[in-house]
């Protein structure tokens, strides 16, 4: 993330060049500029997640294809990317907010040891790299701290996107960003030291015009009172984290105003990234820290949910605009180098990953993970690139080259992952697949699945004397009944050869108890129509997941939540003063009515179909529904009444 005194590029909110044929105080430009980026997203990211590889490569994308456009207007693509990279202070606080405290401090030798490896010897082996490559010494240091960092935007957002952030491999990956964004602060010391004497006279920012310097609390000190001051803003960040912002927040909601609590939820973000900014550090840092503080907070799911509109659409505008900050004049007299380099970098800084990954105890897909999905240099890269240049460390013409190298790894981030989760998930998944248990003794009851459904069913069954297979494909589940003594196998289920080898052929029942809702319908297809004389029983997830099974032809279907619904109702019942016997038979009226109401819909309804589309369905709910209310009230006045 920029600092005030990483650029002069970071003062600068102008959106077109001085030179430019537009200009921001014409209302036309700015919704021209406006409508450009909206449409650009608008088009590009339904079609790319349609087509399987993510919004963020659909940004990125959109990106290139609206640069000839920008460029004709002579739009400064860097300021916009400036006022963008706010989207990624906003999703720090929000990833801060789901932290505990507890939790960050239990992982800290993670964060020290993985994240602060990674920079050292990130840095050291570019370095080398560079310096066998011709590089002096220095310049080859600046490379190393430029190169090592990743990218805080497209990592988290995609690994949010795909639901791998919780993940070991996404958690180690998340611990080396936060590590990134600390050492911030002594790469910032540590650059203008390596500068070069003879490019001091010639030091310009680059891919820039250059603008005046902006406001810093820092500027002119030396190191111990920087030292201080940076401490004492972090302070106020923490202090005022935990004694002034639910005061504030307290006052806010009692107004009852949506918007103004809107705006305090923005105020705060900003607040934090200007106290950051004003003594060179990360405003990203910043708003974590904030998130940690406020996580306990009662009004923690508000400002997640007044945020992240925000968050998306200036995280979107950003990855337009590394697209689109592409310099392809250059990139095209430079081909093979960039290339070159471009991939070089992603196999170094992934080989030195999965080497630490694999030192810190990730197996399998997850080191995969941390080693691809960081293995592109940083959007802070650009503004470290334009510092060093001012500082004169590198010289312009090489600083270019190395924003192309860096737009160019976090263009390929997305693709990564697309390999990762087709090719290396995919091989993994079959290997698991080959270790699964062989099945010596089949049942004349399969239980597909050991969760909390199957759990209770095998032990009903069991004591009556039937005898069971059960199949699960949660290793750590199984290992965990295994040691109570219960008989359960791995494997996957929905995989007709091991139903094969479970004996579906010569079983009599088959219970389907799998959390995923798609693999209970597939495999409850699958068995009805392979197997007509076994008796399928599956579990639904809601109601509308009971109609999906109806339509793949089963018939005896079971609610998950249902019954203890009924029950709770019952016992709601018994709470008001009615007496047990009537409750119950209150609640059997209700279970009649419903079970018959759900046979009259379910053929209305087409599975094919999104809820919201299902016209026939929801008409024939409408039509039945006062009807169906009106029996129903009629009858539990009846049993009041008479008993």
């Amino acid at each position: 993330m920029p600092t005030p005194k990483d650029s002069a590029d970071a003062a600068s909110f102008r959106l077109f060049s001085a030179h430019g044929t537009l200009q921001l105080d014409c209302m036309t430009d700015i919704l021209l500029l406006a409508f450009i980026f909206l449409i650009a997203g608008v088009v590009s990211v339904p079609v790319a997640t349609r087509l399987g590889i993510g919004s963020v490569l659909g940004y990125l994308v959109a990106g290139v294809v609206i640069s000839p456009v920008l460029a004709l207007l002579d739009v400064d693509v860097h300021a916009i990317q400036q006022v963008a990279e706010l989207g990624v202070v906003m999703m720090l606080f929000l990833i801060g907010l789901e932290l505990e405290p507890r939790y960050l401090w239990q992982m800290r030798l993670k964060v020290l040891g993985l994240g602060g490896g990674q920079m050292l010897l990130t840095t050291a082996v570019v370095a080398g790299l560079a310096n066998l490559l011709g590089q002096p010494w220095n310049v080859s240091v600046a490379i190393g701290l430029v190169l090592a960092l990743s990218s805080t935007a497209i990592t988290l957002q995609t690994l949010t996107e795909k639901g791998l952030l919780k993940s070991p491999g996404g958690e180690s990956g998340f611990f080396v960003l936060l590590t990134q964004d600390v050492a911030v602060i002594p790469i910032l010391a540590v650059v203008p030291l390596l500068a070069i004497p003879e490019l001091a006279g010639a030091a310009a920012t680059p891919g820039t015009g250059g603008h005046g310097p902006s406001l810093s609390l820092v500027e002119g000190m030396n190191g111990w009172q920087t030292a201080v001051v940076t401490l004492c803003a972090v302070g106020i960040v923490i202090l005022g984290g935990n004694y002034l912002t639910r005061p504030a927040l307290r006052f806010i909601a009692v107004t009852g105003l949506r918007e103004i609590f809107v705006a305090t939820a923005l105020a705060i973000v900003v607040t934090i990234a200007l106290i950051m900014v004003l003594v060179g550090l990360s405003p990203a840092l910043g708003a974590f820290i904030a998130g940690v503080v406020l996580a306990n907070s009662e009004y923690r799911h508000e400002l997640e949910s007044d945020i992240d509109p925000f968050r998306g659409l200036l995280l979107g505008l950003f990855f337009i605009t590394v697209g689109a900050g592409i310099n392809f004049a250059l990139l095209w007299e430079s081909l093979p180098v960039a290339i070159g380099l471009t991939l070089g970098l992603i196999a170094t800084k992934g080989a030195i990953l999965f080497l630490l990954g694999t030192a810190f105890g990730l197996r399998g897909p997850d080191r995969w993970l941390l080693a691809m999905a960081l293995s592109q240099a940083g959007e802070f890269g650009f503004v470290l690139l334009s510092f060093s240049v001012a500082n004169a460390v590198l010289p312009t013409a090489f600083a270019d080259l190395l924003l192309l190298v860096i737009a160019m790894s976090m263009l390929l981030t997305p693709l990564l992952f697309i390999v990762h989760e087709r090719v290396i998930m995919d091989h993994f998944i079959n290997e698991e697949a080959l270790a699964e248990d062989e099945i010596e003794e089949p049942g004349e009851v399969i239980i597909a699945g050991y969760g909390r459904i199957g759990t209770i069913v095998d032990r009903m069954l069991l004591a009556a004397g039937y005898k069971t297979t059960v199949i699960d494909y949660d290793s750590k589940q199984i290992d965990m009944v295994r040691r109570l003594g219960a008989r359960v196998y791995f494997g996957d289920a929905t995989r007709p050869d091991l139903l094969k080898a479970a004996g579906i052929d010569r079983a009599r029942v088959l219970v389907v108890a799998i959390d995923d809702v798609d693999s209970v319908t597939q495999l409850a297809k699958y068995a009805i129509h392979n197997f007509p004389d076994l008796h399928v029983i599956a579990s639904a997830r809601n109601r509308h997941h009971v109609y999906d099974l109806w339509a793949v032809g089963c018939r005896d279907i079971i609610r998950e939540t249902y019954d203890s619904s009924l029950r709770v109702g019952r016992s709601a019942y018994e709470a008001l003063g009615i007496p047990r016997a009537k409750s119950r038979k209150m609640v059997e009226a209700f279970n009649d009515l419903d079970h018959r109401a759900m046979l009259e819909v379910a053929d209305s309804y087409d599975p094919a179909l999104p809820l919201e589309k299902n016209d026939a369905y929801v008409a024939r709910v409408k039509e039945m529904r006062g009807p169906w209310e009106q029996e129903l009230g009629s009858r539990i006045r009846e049993i009041l009444r008479d008993g």
